[in-house]
């Protein structure tokens, strides 16, 4: 047993380590708030009253020393000075992404030396990377990814064996890729910077999408020009290949062939160009006939679009929308006629009130331009309205384009727009849906700004966003590799009562890859590389983009003509913080405040589906759930007495 006289020096030694604890600590409170002072301001809403930093927004402690700084999106900018968050000096993680710090990273970085992951991407960093960089060496995570880091990639980071995560991609880094022996390297990229030279043997393995965009080659990409790897190709007499001392001087035979072979290719390709002009001469004159065919019966309704959408829309000057369709119908083009006329083929027990004929005597109106193809209003002689999509860029055989369409005709929910009929031919794919007069989404909210704008209400904008995620939840429900592919705002249609139905679903399959650039980036799940390849997850996403879309009256990146858009996630992440603010909701919504916490858990469920892993977002049928519920909130609220009593007066 320890004697009494021990006590009192046990007793000392716990006091001055209690008390080195507090010094530390509060050596980590002052990093932060000389951080604060620096670049976040107003932004970090830390109660500075506290005397423990343990309690602040985006700050984890361990045994009293902070050892987690997570400010990802907080609005932060201006430089990183030194002796701020390189004073936290038990820090393991520190995320400064989404923000837009400039300057260099501080090069007493070095002081942190039980950092292991760092991420600083989607910020404006500028200069090389600090050497200081290479003595942390317990580091598993790097992220640089999109900022201005400029200059040579450093070998150095061969000095952290513990690296599994190295993204560098667009950045101006130059020069060649350094030889990396890595043992634990997981992920990596470099794309997007002016690299050149080939590819170190030691990231042969990683995929061509971690060096595109630069001047690299040798595995994976392209073989390098003279890397002596090209296989040789004999042919009679000549051997062709990389070893030029192997080739063999030409006989006077050979030569002589290889001139009468000349000749003899040389009228073969006049001939075939002949050939190929005459073709196109007629199909010139064909695309006049479709172009100028016009029934003589077709007005022009002069009626402004109601559902021009965010991408083009104007009037289609009379001419009929199925104009190139009827050429081939009438021996002005197209199939040649007699059996080979086609004919609109209807799915299911839709009503044959009309036919082939009677859509090409309907006058068009031209609703918009999308990924898929131009829309058309289309009132036919009997009084019917239908909406009609001219494909474009169908790459598919017709057996193959039938056995999709099909599958799109048979899908039937309430919150589908649905497809009535097809017509198919070489030249011409038209579909045949309902006409919704209400128009799109995206024109209601972004179009006229007037006056007589009737604005979208609560109840109006959240059973919109019910309705959409029922008609997605639907599409899910035929199978796990069913999902609709281009969730947008311009693609939900509404009735005359607001009810809300999604159109272009199952056309992803249907289309090969966009000849122009499309008005979906906005919207677009960050892991979707292919556009004809999306996942249900990946629908999440897209619908999580609209519903912020629905709360801030923003249009996301790109979705609007000549507008550039707001990244609404990033936006939002930016503004939200501690508590939410009001500050993203748009600005006619803001008279609804009984419904602010109904409107706050939607906000919270947009940004649950636009989460940047997919396997963190809910399934649609959970986004329906939580909706509904939100809307039953909403009903009870505003039927409350004091409300009633309020409308009466």
């Amino acid at each position: 047993m320890l004697g009494f006289s021990m006590l009192p020096r046990l007793s000392m030694l716990l006091f001055l380590l209690l008390l080195t604890s507090s010094s530390d600590l509060n050596s980590d409170r002052n990093a932060l708030l000389a951080l604060r002072a620096a670049v976040g301001g107003r932004t970090l809403f830390w109660n500075t009253t506290n005397t423990t930093p343990c309690n602040w927004a985006g700050v984890i402690c361990e045994n009293n020393r902070v050892t987690v700084l997570r400010l990802p999106a907080s609005s932060l900018s201006g430089k990183l000075p030194a002796n701020t968050i390189t004073n936290l000096t038990r820090v393991r993680t520190i995320s400064l992404r989404f923000n837009r710090l400039t300057g260099p990273v501080p090069s007493d970085i070095s002081q942190l030396v039980e950092l292991r992951n760092i991420y600083l991407q989607d910020n404006s960093f500028t200069g090389a990377i600090p050497s200081s960089f290479f003595t942390l060496h317990l580091m598993v995570r790097l992220d640089l990814s999109n900022n201005n880091f400029s200059g040579e990639i450093p070998s150095g980071f061969n000095h952290l064996n513990r690296l599994r995560t190295l993204m560098l991609e667009n950045n101006q880094f130059s020069g060649s890729v350094p030889e990396l022996k890595l043992p634990k390297l997981e992920q990596f990229n470099v794309s997007g910077n002016t690299l050149n030279g080939s590819i170190p043997k030691s990231l042969e393995g990683m995929p061509v999408e971690a060096f595109s965009g630069n001047s690299l080659c040798g595995k994976p990409l392209d073989i390098c020009p003279g890397d002596g790897t090209q296989p040789a190709i004999a042919t009679d007499g000549i051997e062709i290949g990389n070893n030029a001392h192997k080739k063999k001087k030409l006989s006077g035979g050979a030569i002589a062939g290889i001139v009468i072979g000349s000749v003899v290719g040389f009228l073969l390709l006049l001939l075939v160009l002949f050939v190929l002009c005459r073709k196109r001469t007629g199909n010139n004159a064909r695309s006049v006939d479709v172009a100028t065919y016009k029934h003589p019966e077709t007005e022009v309704s002069g009626e402004k679009p109601p559902n021009v959408d965010a991408e083009s829309g104007g009037v289609n000057n009379g001419y009929s929308v199925a104009a190139a369709a009827a050429a081939a119908m009438t021996g002005k083009g197209g199939e040649s006629g007699g059996n080979g006329v086609k004919k609109l083929i209807f799915f299911g027990n839709s009503a044959r009130v009309f036919d082939l004929e009677d859509l090409l005597r309907a006058s068009a109106e031209v609703l918009g331009k999308g990924t898929f193809g131009t829309s058309y209003k289309a009132v036919l002689e009997m009084g019917t309205v239908v909406a009609v999509k001219r494909l474009k860029d169908v790459t598919i055989s017709e057996m193959e384009f039938r056995e999709k369409i099909d599958k799109v005709g048979a899908m039937n929910h309430e919150n589908l727009v649905p497809l009535r009929a097809y017509y198919y031919s070489r030249e011409e794919k038209l579909l045949v849906h309902d006409y919704m007069p209400m128009g799109s989404l995206s024109a209601l909210l972004h179009g006229n700004k007037g006056a007589g704008r009737t604005p979208l209400d609560w109840e109006v904008r959240s059973g919109i966003a019910l309705g959409t995620a029922r008609g997605v939840e639907y599409l899910h429900s035929q199978g796990p590799s069913v999902s609709h592919g281009n969730i947008k705002s311009s693609n939900i249609l509404l009735t005359k009562s607001y009810d809300a139905r999604v159109s272009d679903f199952g056309l992803v399959q249907l289309v090969g890859p966009p000849t122009s650039p499309t008005r979906v980036a906005g919207y677009r799940a960050p892991e979707v590389t292919d556009p004809r390849k999306v996942s249900q997850k990946a629908d999440v996403y897209s619908f999580g983009v609209l519903l912020l879309e629905l709360l801030t009256g923003k249009a996301p990146t790109h979705a609007l003509l000549n507008e550039e858009g707001v990244d609404l996630p990033r936006w939002v992440q930016s503004i939200v913080r501690e508590q939410w603010t009001s500050e993203v909701f748009d600005l006619e919504l803001l008279r609804y405040q009984s419904v602010e916490e109904e409107m706050v858990q939607l906000l919270q469920l947009a940004m649950d589906c636009a989460a940047q892993y997919p396997d963190h977002r809910p399934l649609m049928s959970e986004v329906c759930e939580r909706i509904q519920e939100l809307r039953r909130s909403s009903v009870r609220v505003t039927q409350e007495p004091s409300d009633l009593v309020n409308e009466s007066d």
